[in-house]
């Protein structure tokens, strides 16, 4: 069983932002950001790439009431999921990383 579905059985303890049936928002441990919220979906999946697109339709609401909670849907954040090793995904089940609070700066290109 992987961490993240550790976190959602509560078998390991998190700080939460938001929950609802099917996803969670938590405070990341190693934040790198003011803000560094994990969000997931209860279910396991393993990425983006596996996730139906109506239960991906249903996070992205969620992800919008976790931005609006955080109060920082006006000022701008910075959402990220990596898929795969070449990708830099380090734990197997979907995730997105919200980052804000502050500037995160830009993308180099």
């Amino acid at each position: 069983m992987c961490i993240f579905c550790k976190i959602v059985k509560g078998e390991i303890p998190n700080q939460t932002i938001l929950e609802d049936e099917d996803f969670l928002a938590f405070n990341d441990i190693n934040p790198s950001r003011k803000i560094h919220v994990l969000i997931i979906p209860k279910e396991h999946y393993d990425s983006f790439d596996v996730i139906p697109p109506k239960i991906m339709a249903n996070m992205t609401e969620f992800i919008h009431k976790v931005a609006s909670k955080l109060d920082i849907r006006k000022s701008g954040y910075r959402l990220i999921t990596n898929i795969g090793n070449d990708g830099g995904q380090e734990v197997a089940h979907l995730h997105f990383h919200l980052l804000g609070g502050e500037e995160v700066g830009r993308l180099v290109r």
